[in-house]
């Protein structure tokens, strides 16, 4: 999408110079709210830090409300749900517990007011120190009950806390079954991989995929009546795809999968994946335009719109995957969407300038940077901080 007409751009590289750019125009996104009859999408949004806030590590959250809010009102005008206080948000990074409950009350009313589709997670990291599976479950009934109060749908969040303490398989059939016997409408059940979280590894009972995949379906299968879907993100779309077949009728899968998206969300004729992801908050007026082209049955123009979305969003989710938050808050504020790169616990130092300037040569190629002459202004004073200079 370059044009030789566009401001022109520095991208560092590994080797110690510099690499010119001319960015292109924009693409002609068109809105599209009101959700697709195809498939059923959310993006898990990112907040914005306040850059008057003391986001340092270890600090409470200090969010800007008024540019987090704005983002989401961004999401809901391309047509998606938005799935709140994920990892995307930085729970578990940053967004304490008393941050989540005010992301989830603010987001909540605001999509209620205008018909759109909010799911929030709920875990248990308002809790320290459990020690059995019978506090690990007191904590859950506690955040379902919160998220359920502010009108949202219920994501129950993998729960590091029960990673720690259960024994096996059994002690995550015995938790996620009580829970779903007291939810109040049906759940989005989130499998988060250790490649998002280290200290998830092992869950459902086990490091062998296969085993803890079994656990999961016998959990899903038993209560499927209080589940409407799951979210898998273990970034693999052979073990998507047989998951997916083996779910009961009417459980959606959700995908996680940031590098497989759009042969999943594609389907392969007779199962196809729904979409909850974190990748959807940094590409959703592509995304939209895919979604859009595949509700009116034209696949060639969905492969159109969503291929030149992939490139970034595996370059932004490329390991240490959990540090894929970085590049998304970037990306927002080169597009006008917060006022400073900041991140809440400084987590704006998770990503380097050589790894932001692709993010920039790769946004650019997909036709996602909406305002080009801000965000060459904005990457050349983010070079100049960091000592980058020609």
């Amino acid at each position: 999408m370059s044009a030789p007409d566009g401001p022109r751009v520095a991208l560092p590289q590994r080797d110690g110079t510099l690499r010119s750019l001319d960015l292109g125009a924009p693409g002609d996104w068109v809105d599209h709210p009101g959700g697709y009859a195809s498939r059923e999408v959310f993006a898990a949004a990112h907040v914005a830090a306040d850059p008057f806030g003391d986001n340092v590590p270890g600090a409470p959250a200090a969010i800007d409300w008024d540019a987090t809010l704005a983002f989401r009102h961004e999401l809901f005008r391309y047509g998606f749900g938005v799935a709140e206080a994920m990892d995307t948000a930085q729970r578990n990074m940053g967004l304490d517990w008393a941050g989540t409950q005010e992301l989830v009350r603010r987001s909540s009313a605001q999509a209620l007011a205008v018909g759109a589709r909010i799911a929030s997670g709920a875990g248990t990291d308002h809790r320290v120190g459990l020690t059995g599976v019978d506090e690990v479950l007191e904590a859950y009934v506690e955040q379902v009950a919160f998220v359920e109060g502010c009108g949202s749908q219920v994501i129950v969040m993998a729960s590091r806390h029960l990673a720690a303490v259960a024994r096996d398989a059994e002690d995550y059939a015995k938790v996620y079954g009580r829970l779903l016997e007291q939810v109040a409408e049906p759940v989005v059940l989130h499998w988060l991989g250790e490649a998002f979280d280290p200290q998830l590894r092992g869950y459902w009972g086990s490091t062998d995929v296969d085993a803890a995949t079994a656990t999961f379906l016998a959990v899903v299968h038993e209560h499927a009546a209080k589940i409407d879907g799951v979210k898998v993100s273990l970034l693999s779309a052979a073990h998507e795809t047989g998951l997916r077949a083996a779910l009961p009728a009417g459980v959606r899968l959700y995908t996680g999968d940031d590098f497989n998206y759009p042969e999943l969300i594609r389907g392969d004729g007779t199962h196809h994946s729904d979409a909850l992801l974190g990748a959807f908050a940094a590409v959703a007026p592509a995304a939209s335009a895919a979604l859009t082209a595949l509700d009116a049955g034209d696949l060639a123009s969905y492969d159109a719109a969503m291929a030149p979305t992939l490139p970034l969003s595996r370059h932004l989710f490329e390991t240490p995957t959990f540090h894929y938050k970085t590049g998304i808050a970037f990306l927002a504020w080169l597009n006008g969407h917060q006022r400073g790169f900041t991140m809440l616990g400084g987590l704006q130092a998770g990503r380097d300038a050589v790894h932001l300037g692709r993010v920039v040569e790769l946004a650019d190629a997909a036709g996602l940077l909406r305002d080009p002459d801000l965000a060459a202004a904005r990457w050349a004073s983010y070079l100049q901080v960091v000592g980058v200079t020609a």
